[in-house]
């Protein structure tokens, strides 16, 4: 019995040491040194939101971007900077604390201006700090803010205007206030779930004075309404605790968006935009009377077109008859709103228009393509060339070394533009191949050929790069065939199986195989086919906006099997997801298969994938009906289950997966807030944070020779993770270790210059890939004791160079230039910069050993020669021999004077010691000191005042020249190398000389006189 139960005992502890838990790792412990990189562009920036300025100084100035975050300028709008990065990126307004102009900035998240493609917001946000830490200070069901009013009296009084959802009802809508500094919230006036505050502003002569408009308003994947009974424009005298309606000489019935704007100069005067039935009354009013009474003045479409999308009214500081209004071109009227003219020429689309509160010459702009300014009160303006904005919804690659990324932009057109450029990736690296509204572009798999178009396949474009081309090819209506839909964003595809395919979707499947010159139908409508959302020319409500994006019931996402021909994946945005298994014959709606995902969920993404012809993964997009939620599923079966592979680690809904080529468990979910990463199929995901912003990613690509993976964000460009590929070896067996070293690639010593580059240090420049060699290791836990050293060695063992080592827990890289250690220099009275010239190891194998403590570790890996060289192997070997014989020279030099030194030094002591030695020890002295003077600079600066170059400027300047190549010395190099080789061994020749002379002497005297003196051997000065 005792021996039966330790059997027993002896199976359970067994168990309990072999089966593990697995080790999860999550963030920042997983990714570890990981960045990613921001290229941009800012060439056509992206769409503002609003504008916050100092009060007292007008060189500072914030912006909110619609899906970019908060930046702040120093230098009037001539730069900015990011400083809202790890926060929601959609922004609504900006306040600056007028008691605290320098430190207290607040900020309302979820644009109002409010189209099809705009983010939500996730509450409002503080910063005591001038905008270095932010804080959420509540509100966090808000959706959209519209307005921040911080009392001028007292900044512990705070009023927010909350917009509230676009997409649904919501309870949150209303006015807020705070008296404790934004720690709790009061609702102090709402009117139902369907109206929200779309403007809160003050009275600048008395505070107690507030006016608020309410908007009455919902938008749907199908329709937009805009306008109720509901809509309204209130007043209070009392800080907020009563509101009435102010209304005398508005137009009766339903009303919309209104704008209002109280003049700082004059508070009497209000100005109001107005959305209503009657085309005839919209416009601009007046009221010279506080808002008792309002007059009619001006019906200009310029000022009632698409008030969802320009609301805005700003009032000159000192002068109440200077209006300026939002709207496509922007408005100005100089005479009280009765007549406005445009602004000057910028890009299209304003948004808010601030005017410097000293200088009304001088007023600022924000557009669908980026920050303006003005210094003569609009009629020119200068665009702000350092905002990476841009806004993409889609980006394709090519096999282009480097490589191109293609992609699409809201209200900006389409593009491609280099992965990496000569100085950094500059605005004049960017080919503009598309107009309108851009989405897809694509590159010909062969050929010089980019596909492109815009919003509502309006247009689809086939470009010739060489020829400058450009044909239309979007299918078009034929006879017999229904009227087509095609989508804001319409699905366009390029073949895998045959390169001269192209797919586009209506509600059908439209196929090409002569790059767009024909077009044949490969199956019925595959849309839900909805009646009751397709009436897209009554969309708008109050004033009529059907432009296309609200065109619905049509294919969204159409994806080629890259394992089978014949399997074609459709999603659409009325949420079907159709399978075809024999090139568009039949097709098997296999929606209902996917349990838990809500009926007419949007299919935005579809990722075929590269494992399995009947795998798939489908990703829904729930927010255009108010549902934030993240639905992801993969299936192996062709559709016929469905598990979902989201977990509670996600916030935000997605629209995008990418997943590896290599392992099928590590995938990459672009969502609203940002990317998440999984290395185990879907069971744990972690956010990528590491210099990534919370942009909402619209769309993931991977290339598959750098492995580079590409994102397409809204509101902050292109960003990029560079190789991937050690992610794929994360597995449990790596994290169980203490240490693990990952493969790598072999690593090319490129041979570029550091020449390139334009732009101003005004202007964005996108960075580029690091082309250094990395080590990358994983460390099970953070070394926080004990000795940590990572070195290279080479073939034989031998050390090549120290290196600094990362010890955090997770993933470490160290980067390493394929430098040698640089040689150590003669000292002299300027600096000899041939010292911070290493010699580079030639191609071959390598060895980085990290010594934790007692134990070491190893790994090996190549470095090869920039595979695009012409350069002869024996013209490498001549350059290296002689960069190390040049080396061994300069280090020489600077020991011969430091022997100098130490005799001159020593010498000078004894003349001071000892009175009868003055007279010999000065000629000793003067001696050393003259041939010195000829080894190195003793006089002079390292500017305009510089001395003659002497040895060792002349010794380190061809040591550099040489060392800093790849090819052989050449003729002129090898005769100055002949040149300086004599002044060397003439200069070691008369220090020997002199050496053999007086070094006995003083070495006798010194001795003598107790003074310590001994020369370090070379090998002793080396190594300090």
């Amino acid at each position: 019995m005792k021996n039966i139960k330790f059997l027993v005992f002896l199976g359970l502890f067994s168990f309990s040491v072999f089966a593990q838990e697995d080790i999860v790792l999550k963030g920042k412990e997983l990714f570890g040194d990981i960045k990613a990189r921001q290229i941009g562009p800012a060439i056509m920036s992206g769409r503002i939101s609003d504008i916050a300025q100092h009060p007292t100084n007008n060189q500072i100035i914030y912006i909110g971007a619609a899906g970019g975050g908060v930046w702040k300028s120093g230098d009037g709008g001539a730069s900015f900077s990011s400083m809202f990065d790890k926060h929601n990126q959609s922004i609504g307004c900006i306040t600056v604390d007028p008691n605290n102009p320098d430190n207290v900035i607040w900020v309302g998240t979820g644009e109002t201006w409010t189209r099809n493609s705009v983010s939500a917001g996730d509450g409002i946000y503080k910063s005591t700090d001038g905008g270095l830490n932010w804080t959420n200070m509540g509100l966090p069901k808000s959706d959209r803010i519209s307005s921040i009013i911080v009392d001028p009296r007292n900044s512990e009084t705070i009023w927010v205007g909350v917009l509230g959802a676009l997409w649904g009802e919501n309870d949150e809508r209303g006015i807020y206030n705070s008296k404790d500094g934004g720690k709790t919230w009061t609702k102090i006036y709402g009117i139902d779930s369907n109206t929200g505050c779309s403007d809160l502003v003050i009275d600048p002569k008395n505070p107690d004075v507030m006016y608020a408009s309410f908007w009455e308003f919902r938008r749907t994947a199908w329709s937009f309404s805009s306008g109720g009974i509901n809509s309204c424009l209130l007043k209070t005298i009392d800080g907020g605790k009563t509101w009435n309606k102010i209304h005398t000489g508005y137009p009766t019935g339903k009303l919309g968006r209104i704008a209002i704007a109280v003049a700082p100069s004059n508070s009497e005067i209000l100005y109001s935009v107005l959305e209503c039935e009657k085309d005839a009354e919209k416009g601009m009013y007046k009221s010279t009377d506080a808002g008792k009474s309002w007059k009619h003045l001006n019906s200009d479409f310029a000022l009632v077109v698409r008030p969802f999308y320009f609301s805005r009214i700003v009032v000159d500081p000192k002068n109440a008859d200077i209006v300026y209004k939002g709207g496509l071109s922007g408005s100005i009227s100089r005479d009280g709103g009765v007549t406005f003219k445009d602004l000057g020429s910028m890009h299209s689309d304003i948004h808010d228009i601030a005017i410097d509160l000293n200088d009304s010459k001088r007023i600022y702009c924000a557009t669908d393509g980026g920050f303006y300014r003005s210094w003569n009160g609009g009629s020119t303006l200068e665009k702000t060339t350092n905002l990476p904005l841009s806004q993409f919804y889609h980006i394709t690659m090519d096999d282009a070394e480097p490589y191109n990324i293609y992609g699409g932009l809201q209200d900006n057109g389409s593009w491609f533009g280099p992965s990496k450029s000569d100085g950094g990736i500059e605005a004049r690296d960017w080919e503009s191949v598309g107009a309108g509204d851009g989405f897809r572009v694509l590159k010909h798999p062969t050929k010089k050929i980019v596909y492109s178009e815009m919003q509502g396949a309006e247009n689809i474009w086939r470009y010739n790069l060489d020829t400058k081309e450009l044909k239309t090819i979007q299918p078009l209506q034929e006879k017999g065939v229904v009227k087509l839909r095609f989508n804001w964003n319409t699905p366009i595809v390029t073949g895998i199986h045959n390169p001269d395919r192209i797919y586009a979707g209506s509600q059908f499947v439209h196929v090409s195989d002569d790059m767009g010159a024909t077009w044949k139908i490969i199956s019925p409508d595959l849309t839900t086919n909805n009646p009751l959302k397709l009436n897209q020319e009554n969309s708008g409500g109050l004033s009529k906006d059907n432009s296309g994006a609200e065109n619905h019931c049509t294919l969204f996402t159409i994806a080629e099997s890259p394992k089978d021909k014949n399997v074609i994946w459709v999603g659409t945005d009325d949420g079907n997801v159709q399978v075809t298994q024999d090139a568009g014959k039949t097709w098997s709606n296999v929606t209902a298969n996917i349990k838990g995902l809500p009926i007419n969920t949007w299919c935005y993404h579809i990722e075929s994938s590269n494992f399995n012809s009947g795998s798939a993964y489908a990703i829904f997009d729930g927010h255009t009906k108010n549902d934030y939620q993240a639905y992801v599923y993969k299936t192996n079966d062709f559709g016929k289950t469905w598990n979902s592979i989201i977990t509670k680690d996600i916030d935000g809904f997605s629209r995008t997966l990418q997943e590896d080529y290599v392992n099928e468990n590590l995938l990459f979910l672009g969502t609203e807030k940002g990317l998440y990463i999984t290395i185990d199929g879907g069971k744990n995901w972690s956010k990528f944070e590491n210099e990534m912003p919370s942009a909402s990613v619209f769309h993931i690509d991977l290339h598959k020779k750098t492995n580079d993976l590409v994102m397409a964000t809204h509101g902050r460009g292109i960003i990029i993770l560079d190789d991937i590929s050690v992610l794929r070896q994360v597995t449990q067996d790596v994290v169980k270790k203490d240490v693990h070293f990952f493969e790598t690639k072999a690593y090319p010593k490129l041979e570029n210059s550091s020449f390139g580059g334009t732009s101003s240090e005004l202007e964005f420049v996108g960075s580029n890939p690091n082309s250094a060699a990395q080590i990358i290791y994983y460390l099970k836990k953070r070394n926080t004791f004990g000795k940590m050293e990572l070195e290279v060695q080479d073939a034989t063992g031998k050390r090549v160079v120290k290196l600094p080592a990362a010890n955090q827990k997770g993933i470490n890289i160290v980067t390493w230039g394929f430098n040698e250690k640089g040689p150590k220099t003669a000292q002299g009275k300027t600096i000899d910069y041939s010292g911070f010239s290493t010699p580079m190891v030639p191609a071959g194998k390598y060895k980085a050993v990290l010594t934790k403590g007692k134990e070491t570790y190893t790994h090996d890996f190549d470095v090869i020669n920039d595979p695009k060289s012409v350069i002869m192997q024996s013209s490498r070997d001549e350059q290296y021999k002689t960069s190390h014989v040049l080396f061994d020279k300069v280090q020489e030099l600077a020991y011969t004077v430091y022997q100098i030194d130490e005799m001159i030094k020593v010498s000078d002591e004894l003349s001071l010691k000892v009175p009868a030695l003055k007279k010999s020890n000065s000629k000793i002295s003067n001696e050393l000191n003259a041939l010195k003077n000829t080894m190195v600079v003793t006089t002079g600066d390292n500017y305009v005042g510089s001395a003659e170059k002497q040895l060792r400027e002349k010794l380190g300047a061809i040591y550099s020249s040489v060392a800093s190549q790849y090819d052989a010395p050449s003729p002129s190099q090898k005769a100055n190398i002949e040149s300086v080789m004599e002044l060397f061994n003439t200069a070691k020749s008369k220090f020997e000389t002199l050496k053999s002379s007086y070094l006995g002497k003083l070495t006798d005297a010194t001795t003598k006189n107790g003074i310590p003196f001994k020369l370090k051997t070379i090998e002793e000065f080396l190594e300090n």
